[in-house]
């Protein structure tokens, strides 16, 4: 990356360091030029200042363009193009004064209260500027505020606004500003940047002695207190700093925490360089480096997002992301896209941010300027910590650093020693692990002290979670396990993950720590039962650490991870037997989820399967612990009680199967168990009334549903006439949906006319499965959710029934209806979904399934299930999984004769169907 000016540096009036030459920037004698000619033309003022507005305005436009285009060539030249920004609005805002007080209002012999002065303040004050920044003005009076800088004022704001700027201004004496700076912070903070940019330079400078002196002076601690109190703030409204669609500008480890280091070091120590904080021994010459660099990142990040969007746009959206890095000349690889590898520099300089932020707090600490932390405050006795430690400011520190030093395993140790006494390291010792990560070698790697360090940090200390994170982010974690260091910071570019990679890993083994903590008992009651029985949680931290070390290569990511499992384990100091159980969960980690997420747990087959392939109880504990870490570890919202319905059944089954033998799933014996059960719930009907209900279902239908929604169908279908369509939709509230049973006269593509019914009413599909009775009625359970994922309202629930019957009453058709409701969002639309079509005709005993794994859009399930119904397949089942814009649809269907798709002539024909569908509503979605 080329190198940028920090941003404490020159001021913008000075024209060195801009990314093009002043003169093609803007040409001052031109426009000098140019407008004594319109002067000498004008009739009068009002049509002088329309001249001279378009003069300008014809300069903004070249000059914009021009820094525009030379940004484009050199991409990460953000310094010299946020200076150049701020210079052209000085040259614009300058022109603007001369303008208003020689050709509009001139008063050749001012008097002193009609001194003004025209000050930058803000980012703008700092001299920086993105393309669409908002240009902070402080017009500056020395005591009232007289007709004629009024006048001034008011010519200059409407010149501005002709010009197209978004400009923020306060006209204000210097008595205004005093008082207005010590009740508000924000404007005490503006005031802090100000520049002084046209008009009286006497009266700027008295404003800025006065504002040193009587309102920054001895106000230190409060105004520190203050910004990280905004910055606190902030970050809890925008989000984590590893969230996948950050704020440049307001996020964590984003320009405003940059920005928040320059307003205290320039309160605090008076200075106007980061070099400065160099020499004052608050920054090493490395440190600086990495704030220079993740400075200009950033600034180059934010500069190409206004210029793509044509606005100031801040958030790093998904369609933006793309764009972004194509601008900055991110280009894919085989494995990687361009955005994900720009997305990992992103978040690389991100934590970089972290990291200088934390430095910079310590530093003040030390000067008793900011508050001693939480900790302190809370235990007066300082926690005893062992030899060569000390606590420093309620932080762990290291007592003498050569000492520390020779011994290399210290650099581990410190942060057992950190979750032993449950104190925060200071940055200090960060700093020293940080800068000599070189003695963390294979050495260490292979040494049984280190594994033993390492494995208590997962296993030992209940608070894993602290211990790694920090690792990772001082270059720890890579260091001593460098098969980590390719997922460090990297983003997986879609809908479905909300953290990096590493940061991911780092979640899931927090929700481990967690579950063993006892603090989710009650919402993950199997998973907790499990760890209360007790499993090898060596193994299973250490399967979680590895479950994605092998994303970003070309190669399955199960697959390659499984491969380092097998370097790794044993490394770590695990014995051969857990080294291969961590090997296989790293190879199978997604089987349990996609089992029970894309195959209908109903059917006996898939239960069979998954049993034959877990093989023992030990691995279905280990495996479901697993999953259900690593579903919650996606992020927030991802698990649900739909998910941990499906993973709850499919363990309890398979349990019952390693443990009763495979045989004991059969089909016969869920048949016989649903009619009893049935039997005792229609306790109120006569015998010849059950023995009908009894005997009008096919043996799927017994096996396939649970006992309440067979009594649903039960009173449903009792004295059902031809035309009736009944429906019973019901909160399904232990799963996270709603169940709609319907029952009406079977005819061909019912399946598909129930999934246009309910997508028109706006309902989510997540499962479904339709079966026809002996005497030919339609018996069909659809679960939906609603558009944020959650049951339907009961208030909501007859509006969704009207909407439904008259769809299946053809007073709506949903071909034509469903249109408007079938369009993506334009951040949706940067994601790339591959169309994969599978034929199995293994996974089930009597069913093809047909697994279509596409783009998510509204009318997916409609436009497939029409396609299928246009082909006189008959669907018996159908499983939705969701991942973000990635939807799987798998489908167990038969041909018109009952039987399976075995025939590849017909299973291309039907795959030719489902792609032409896919295709047709995908470009209706994106038109």
């Amino acid at each position: 990356m080329p190198d940028s000016d920090p941003a404490l540096a020159a001021p913008a009036g000075d024209d060195a360091g801009l990314i093009r030459p002043p003169e093609e920037i803007f040409d001052a004698a031109g426009f000098a030029r140019d407008l004594e000619a319109a002067a000498q033309a004008a009739p009068d003022g009002g049509a002088l200042r329309l001249e001279a507005v378009r003069l300008l305005r014809a300069a903004r436009e070249a000059g914009n363009a021009a820094i525009a285009e030379a940004f484009r060539a050199r991409p990460f030249e953000a310094r010299a193009t946020v200076r150049a920004y701020a210079w052209l609005t000085d040259r614009l805002v300058e022109a603007v004064w001369t303008v208003a007080t020689e050709r509009l209002h001139p008063c050749p012999n001012p008097t002193e209260g009609e001194r003004i002065a025209i000050l930058a303040v803000g980012g703008y004050g700092r001299g920086e500027m993105a393309p669409h920044s908002d240009v902070d003005l402080l017009f500056l009076s020395p005591w009232k505020i007289t007709a004629w800088a009024e006048s001034v004022t008011e010519s200059m704001l409407y010149m501005l606004w002709d010009l197209k700027l978004k400009v923020g201004h306060a006209s204000r004496t210097v008595k205004d500003c005093l008082r207005l700076g010590g009740e508000d912070m924000t404007i005490r903070t503006a005031l802090l940047e100000q520049r002084h940019l046209c008009g009286n330079a006497a009266l700027s400078a008295e404003l800025d002695a006065r504002l040193r002196a009587e309102l920054f002076e001895g106000s230190e601690r409060a105004f520190i207190e203050a910004k990280l109190e905004e910055r606190d703030a902030r970050h809890a409204k925008r989000g984590a700093r590893y969230m996948v669609e950050p704020n440049v500008k307001e996020g964590k480890g984003g320009l405003r925490d940059l920005q928040s280091l320059y307003w205290i070091a320039k309160y605090v120590h008076h200075v106007d360089t980061a070099e400065a904080l160099v020499e004052l021994g608050v920054f090493t010459a490395e440190e600086h480096d990495r704030f220079r660099r993740a400075e200009a990142f950033l600034w180059a990040v934010r500069c190409h997002l206004h210029l793509i969007a044509g606005r100031a746009v801040e958030q790093l959206s998904f369609d933006m992301q793309v764009e972004v890095a194509a601008a900055m000349g991110y280009r894919d690889s085989r494995a990687r896209r361009g955005v994900e590898h720009f997305m990992q520099a992103y978040f690389l300089h991100a934590t970089a941010v972290g990291d200088l932020t934390r430095i910079f707090l310590t530093a003040l600490e030390a000067e008793h300027r900011k508050g001693a932390p939480l900790l302190e405050r809370l235990f007066r006795r300082k926690p005893r910590v062992r030899k060569g430690y000390t606590v420093l400011n309620g932080r762990l520190a290291v007592a003498d650093e050569a000492a520390f030093l020779a011994d290399k395993l210290n650099l581990l140790r410190l942060f057992e020693e950190g979750l032993r006494t449950g104190l925060l390291i200071h940055p200090d010792a960060m700093r020293l692990v940080r800068a000599n990560l070189h003695l963390i070698d294979e050495e260490v790697r292979r040494s049984r002290e280190g594994s033993r360090i390492f494995l208590d940090l997962l296993l030992k200390h209940g608070n894993p979670e602290r211990a790694l994170r920090r690792m990772n982010e001082l270059g720890a974690l890579a260091a001593l396990l460098p098969e980590f260091a390719p997922v460090v910071a990297m983003m997986q570019f879609n809908m479905y993950h909300h953290y990096t990679v590493d940061e991911h890993t780092i979640q899931c083994i927090g929700q481990l720590a967690r579950i063993e903590r006892g603090e989710l008992e009650e919402s993950l009651p199997v998973a907790s039962g499990i760890l209360q029985e007790g499993v090898n949680r060596r193994v299973l931290y250490v399967a979680l650490l590895l479950h994605d070390i092998g994303k970003g290569r070309e190669e399955d990511h199960s697959i390659l991870g499984a491969r380092i499992a097998r370097r790794v384990a044993p490394r770590l100091g695990l014995k051969k037997g857990e080294a291969e159980t961590v090997e296989w969960l790293v190879r199978h980690h997604l089987l349990m989820s996609d089992m029970a997420q894309k195959r209908d747990i109903a059917d006996p087959r898939t239960v069979r399967d998954f049993a034959k392939a877990v093989r023992t109880t030990e691995r279905l504990d280990l495996l479901t612990v697993l999953t259900v870490c690593d579903i919650r570890g996606v992020g927030p919202g991802t698990w649900n009680n739909w998910k941990a319905a499906l993973i709850r059944a499919l363990y309890r089954q398979t349990r019952r199967a390693l443990e009763g033998g495979l045989e004991a799933v059969t089909r016969e014996n869920r048949e016989a168990e649903a009619k009893k059960a049935l039997r005792a719930r229609l306790d109120d009907w006569d015998a010849a009334a059950v023995r009908r209900e009894l005997g009008r279902h096919y043996p799927a239908y017994w096996q396939g549903l649970h006992v309440t929604a067979h009594e649903v169908f039960a009173r449903l279908l009792r004295d059902i006439g031809p035309e009736d369509v009944r429906i019973d939709p019901h909160p399904d509230e232990d799963r996270d949906a709603t169940r709609i049973c319907f029952a009406l006269a079977d005819h061909p593509g019912i399946f598909s006319r129930l999934a246009g019914a309910l997508a028109l009413a706006g309902a989510n599909v997540v499962d479904a499965r339709t079966y026809t009775s002996r005497d030919g009625y339609a018996t069909a359970v659809f679960w939906v959710q609603d558009a944020e994922g959650a049951p339907f309202e009961r208030e909501r629930l007859p509006r969704l029934s009207e909407t439904i019957e008259k769809t299946l009453k053809g007073e709506v058709i949903p071909r034509e209806a469903i249109r408007p409701k079938d369009k993506l969002k334009k951040r949706e639309r940067a994601f790339r979904v591959p169309t994969s079509i599978t034929f199995d005709n293994d996974g089930s005993d009597i069913y093809t399934i047909i697994e279509v794994d596409t783009r998510d859009r509204p009318g997916l399930l409609y436009d497939l299930t029409r396609a299928l119904a246009d082909a006189h397949v008959n669907i018996a089942s159908a499983v939705i999984a969701t991942y973000g814009e990635q939807a799987v649809d798998s489908f167990y269907v038969k041909d018109m004769f009952g039987l399976k798709y075995h025939s590849a002539t017909k299973q291309r024909a039907l795959e030719a169907r489902l792609r032409s569908a896919i295709e047709a509503g995908a470009a209706r979605a994106e038109g």
